[in-house]
């Protein structure tokens, strides 16, 4: 028992010299002089401590410039998510746009299509009413052609000088002359005029869809008589003759026929010489077929 205290004692106050030696951390520096207690073991941790603290200060240095690393990506991360968070705005407007510019597009392609077709339309149905027109003139002015045909056959047996029949802008003249119809100033049909107007009766009797135009004409050789003020009056008053011998003798409705003086102002000459003074004083008997159908096409 003494024997195992004697070696133990040693131990314990080696021990106990190693438990009292100084502790240094990171960053203290040792002394110069160093204790001559140290013990190998010991100086070969202190050597390591400050190896590892070496360490410590470059991993921790290390550590905060990754840490203002990752401030720097979650700030750009973060900057980042802004942008696609407005790209993504900016894209749904643009989609948003683009869906009612096309759907305002397709409208207004709609309604071009619409009027498109509504022209179509409305020029198939014009081209019908034309074609219809065409037609109804066409057959207008066989009738016209057949009309004159017909009067120059009836009214043979008189002068050219005296009654003439030509067709002037798709209508029958017969033109009277005044020697044919009335003694100078008078509006009473002569025997010989009653006769032309009684051949004319019977052929406009039997072409009832033809209108009937009576007008008066004179030269520019003044007059003024208790019946009649002027050459304008006077024209009047024989076309009136004219349509009343028609309408009562004749039986041509009243309805066909218009009576129509122009006095002096519509000559077919010059008023300098008795001839062309004579050719001014007529009576022209305006045919034309009946418009009836073309006006109902035009209203139409």
């Amino acid at each position: 028992m003494k024997r195992n205290v004697v070696i133990l004692l040693p131990l314990l106050l080696a021990v106990l010299s190693n438990a009292c030696a100084p502790v240094y951390r990171c960053g203290d520096s040792l002394p110069l002089k160093r204790d001559l207690t140290w013990g190998k073991r010991l100086k070969s941790v202190i050597l390591e401590r400050d190896a590892l603290c070496i360490n410590l200060a470059a991993k921790e240095k290390e550590n905060a410039g990754l840490k203002n690393n990752i401030s720097e990506l979650n700030a750009k991360n973060n900057s980042l998510d802004s942008e696609i968070d407005e790209l993504r705005a900016k894209y749904k407007d643009l989609i948003d746009e683009n869906l009612s510019q096309s759907d305002q597009f397709n409208r207004a392609l709609k309604v071009k299509s619409d009027e498109l077709t509504n022209k179509e339309k409305l020029l198939t149905e014009r081209e019908k009413a034309l074609a219809e027109m065409q037609k109804i003139i066409a057959r207008q002015d066989s009738i016209t052609k057949r009309l004159t045909g017909i009067l120059r056959n009836a009214l043979l047996g008189f002068n050219s000088d005296e009654l003439s029949v030509e067709i002037i802008n798709g209508k029958v003249y017969v033109s009277l002359s005044d020697k044919l119809l009335f003694k100078s100033g008078s509006s009473a049909v002569e025997t010989k005029g009653k006769e032309a107007l009684k051949l004319l009766g019977e052929v406009l009797d039997k072409n009832r869809d033809i209108d009937i135009l009576v007008e008066g004409h004179t030269d520019n050789v003044p007059i003024k008589t208790s019946v009649y003020k002027d050459n304008w009056d006077l024209s009047v008053a024989r076309a009136t003759s004219i349509v009343r011998i028609l309408a009562n003798d004749y039986k041509i409705s009243p309805t066909r026929m218009t009576a129509s003086g122009k006095g002096e102002y519509f000559p077919k000459s010059g008023n300098e010489t008795a001839e062309g003074r004579a050719r001014n004083r007529r009576t022209e008997i305006i045919l034309s077929p009946k418009l009836d159908e073309i006006m109902q096409l035009l209203k139409d």
